[in-house]
């Protein structure tokens, strides 16, 4: 088993429009988070590598989801100056030679590829020109990005189960759209905490379910004891 700590296995995504919210909700959830995600939305309100900050010294892991996807060379470099803030995770997004060069400059940083994005579904990909299943796709980028030497992907809990027959074991696996009770936002390729972790993830990402409620310390302390039952 990979040594992970168990109170960080839950990735909470911090995905909110203001600095101030997402610092609100740190400390609301306090010991029930370890690990935040901080992605898109955040960094337009520039103040992204300041939150980030702030987070480290509140002794949290930070995984930088900006899902990295340019000429090889510019990820590379972006990668290594990423690398001197240390957040713990960062997605990247793209072909074999932008991987490689991501990892050639990581550091001590761990690099996610990301197979397919939860929020997709076979129709989706035929939409993209993607002449495969969705199964297929993953595996296939999972096998490219062990080979280009990244620590791990990004993958729904449904296709986690082939990436540890036909891939490695030795990729961390991390898996969004985890949903406590059945959903019906926009992610569509779903799975619940216990199932991800049984068909074999290494971490869950968890938005909604806990910032949407009345109590997010206390839906987080919830999964949080669903985690400690599958270990």
């Amino acid at each position: 088993m990979r040594d992970i700590k168990i109170e960080d296995r839950l990735i909470f995504a911090l995905d909110v429009p203001e600095v101030a919210q997402a610092k609100d909700l740190v400390n609301q959830l306090d010991d029930s988070v370890r690990f935040y995600k901080i992605g898109m939305e955040l960094l337009m309100t520039g103040q992204y590598f300041q939150l980030m900050d702030w987070l480290i010294a509140k002794d949290k892991k930070v995984f930088v989801d900006l899902k990295f996807f340019d000429v090889p060379e510019t990820v590379g470099r972006t990668i290594n100056r990423l690398s001197e803030y240390g957040a713990t995770f960062a997605t990247i997004h793209g072909n074999q030679a932008l991987m490689e060069k991501a990892v050639e400059n990581k550091g001590d940083l761990k690099i996610l590829a990301v197979t397919v994005l939860t929020s997709l579904d076979r129709g989706d990909l035929d939409d993209l020109g993607f002449d495969c299943n969705v199964q297929d796709l993953v595996i296939s980028r999972a096998k490219r990005a062990f080979e280009a030497g990244c620590d791990g992907v990004v993958s729904s809990g449904l296709e986690v189960p082939f990436l540890r027959e036909y891939v490695d074991n030795k990729l961390i696996a991390v898996t969004p759209g985890i949903r406590p009770v059945a959903n019906d936002d926009d992610q569509k390729r779903v799975v619940d905490v216990a199932t991800a972790f049984k068909s074999g993830s290494d971490y869950i990402v968890v938005g909604r379910p806990i910032k949407n409620v009345d109590n997010p310390y206390k839906a987080a302390s919830n999964i949080q004891d669903i985690i400690k039952t599958c270990f």
